[in-house]
């Protein structure tokens, strides 16, 4: 226990040097006092993922139908949650689209930030997207990009939480949970035999994830160049962070749609063929 408490104070002397003091309106919240948990959660992960590959290689994969269903369902009805109470908090507040600061709305800066730990803890919830992956033994679809985002997101946004909980950090969250809503939904719609045929937008799922990095990279850019007070060291990690997105997913985006043989073409127009998840990871359509 004293090693555990040693590496916490460690850790918490690291992030001071580097951000100086946490926002103190999210003490005490589930998960945010300590930076642990959410690394103990990401080595977990990490963990099962690669002894999990190893586990499944010589056993005959789980269907999951039923699982996926609820999941598909759950992380829609949690998206489409995060998304009304996002554009409700940040209009009823007057945020500014191009610029918004941490102290700006009093206590609608708090109904922010109340969603945005909701969003965060989504994180760990979509862990289970590459678990299912997994124990359906989908490993082609286990990517460098898949295993990257869903990891750094989730130790991202504890950061983001403790340090910019509110203000310029809602644009993002906003912009991801629309997506999410179209994509679980597909996903679990992909699930009904019956749904199939009415399915022919997936395509267009991945087009919409990058015009969301591109608004967002906008959208971060802006808060530089005319600064309303947000921290400008956040903001150009932010820009690199969803750099290193862009160039990974316009290479899948490629790989995937641009340089396919004209009998793969066919096939992905076909319910069985690849899409790309809310995440910027690819996915094959969920059986």
């Amino acid at each position: 226990m004293n090693h555990l408490e040693s590496l916490d104070e460690r850790l918490n002397a690291l992030f001071y040097f580097l951000f100086e003091d946490r926002d103190s309106r999210v003490r005490g919240w589930l998960l945010m006092d300590s930076y642990l948990p959410t690394l103990s959660l990401t080595i977990l992960y990490l963990l099962t993922v690669y002894l999990g590959s190893k586990y499944m290689r010589n056993r005959p994969a789980y269907s999951l139908k039923g699982v996926l269903q609820v999941y598909n369902f759950s992380v829609t009805m949690l998206s489409l949650y995060m998304l009304v109470e996002l554009v409700s908090a940040t209009l009823s507040a007057g945020y500014r689209l191009q610029c918004q600061g941490l102290h700006e709305a009093g206590e609608a800066d708090l109904r922010v930030a109340k969603v945005l730990w909701w969003y965060y803890f989504s994180k760990v919830i979509e862990f289970l997207d590459t678990i299912f992956f997994v124990l359906r033994k989908k490993n082609s679809q286990i990517t460098f990009l898949h295993v990257y985002h869903h990891a750094s997101m989730f130790n991202i946004w504890w950061c983001v939480l403790n340090w910019i909980p509110c203000g310029q950090s809602f644009f993002g969250p906003t912009l991801n949970s629309f997506i999410h809503v179209c994509m679980y939904s597909y996903y679990g719609l992909s699930t009904i035999p019956s749904m199939q045929k009415y399915l022919w937008w997936k395509r267009y799922l991945t087009q919409a994830q990058l015009i969301q990095f591109i608004l967002t990279i906008t959208h971060t850019l802006s808060a530089i160049v005319v600064p309303c007070g947000f921290p400008v060291g956040c903001l150009l990690f932010q820009f690199s962070y969803m750099a290193t997105l862009v160039i990974l997913f316009v290479n899948f985006y490629v790989q995937t749609y641009r340089k396919r043989r004209p009998e793969e073409s066919i096939k992905s127009s076909r319910p069985n063929g690849h899409s790309v998840s809310t995440n910027g990871t690819s996915f094959k359509k969920r059986k």
